[in-house]
């Protein structure tokens, strides 16, 4: 594990990856000829995407040449146990449409564990990060930061869940449960994408669940919903950001939606 210090240091750095990465794609943000793509994995993909990405692997290969670096549009490079993990735009379906609910989202993961995550949301005015023990922090327009706590909700029936997709839990053949589980708490809605999770970590969901997520969709997420007080692993259990599904919680909950979903 790296030092406080180095940490710090690598913070900062994913942080003005945020900055350089804002301002390309806010600039892209509902233009009128913004060159779309569709992937192989009938995904879509931006002229904004890969604009972010390739900018923030320049500045990594200049100022950590000895990392490794795991991105959504252009793959893996090197085998360093400390890995940046980029999704340039998570919520590029909502990006394309003109949908404010997106975001940058920038990670350290240190012998596959993340310790530094970034998630930055220009159209929405807001950016939360965190670094290992040193708190998950939220700035809104560019203010004051401010620190994070998830809540402090401890049973089901109180419980906010957040769901994210129907077709996704379709899918995966966990319907059924999920139906199950939103009888069984007070309010269900499908905030979507990164956002969920940063809800869950203000302390206004308590609890997120998702299927057919990567690596780079989940790594900057997690230390972020930690640090705030939260736990993070998949729908079965599994710790670490490449199950395949996840589960955040506030911690309270977490073992009853585990049971639930089991």
């Amino acid at each position: 594990m790296t030092s406080d210090t180095s940490l710090a240091d690598d913070l900062a750095l994913a942080l003005r990856l945020a900055d350089a990465a804002d301002a390309i794609s806010i600039d892209k943000f509902r233009a009128r000829e913004l060159h779309i793509d569709l992937k192989p994995d009938h995904t879509y993909v931006t002229e904004a995407d890969l604009a972010v990405e390739r900018a923030i692997r320049e500045v990594l290969a200049a100022e950590r040449p000895g990392d490794s670096i795991l991105g959504e549009e252009f793959g893996t490079d090197g085998d360093a146990r400390r890995q940046w993990i980029i999704d340039p735009i998570d919520g590029t379906a909502n990006y394309l449409r003109g949908v404010p609910v997106w975001g940058t989202l920038i990670a350290l993961a240190v012998d596959g564990v993340p310790v530094v995550g970034v998630v930055s949301s220009p159209a929405l005015g807001k950016r939360w990060w965190a670094a290992k023990e040193a708190g998950a922090w939220l700035s809104e327009n560019g203010g004051e930061p401010r620190r994070l706590h998830v809540s402090a909700v401890a049973d089901l029936a109180d419980a906010s869940l957040s769901f994210q997709s129907i077709a996704q839990w379709d899918e995966a053949g966990y319907l059924d449960r999920l139906v199950a589980l939103t009888r069984q708490v007070w309010r269900d809605r499908a905030y979507g994408d990164m956002w969920s999770y940063m809800l869950l970590a203000e302390g206004l969901v308590d609890a997120v669940g998702e299927f057919d997520v990567k690596t780079y969709d989940l790594a900057a997420l997690i230390p972020i919903v930690e640090e705030a007080g939260g736990r993070f692993t998949s729908v079965t259990g599994d710790a670490g950001p490449g199950n395949g599904s996840s589960l955040a919680s506030n911690g309270h909950l977490h073992e009853a939606l585990l049971k639930a979903l089991a």
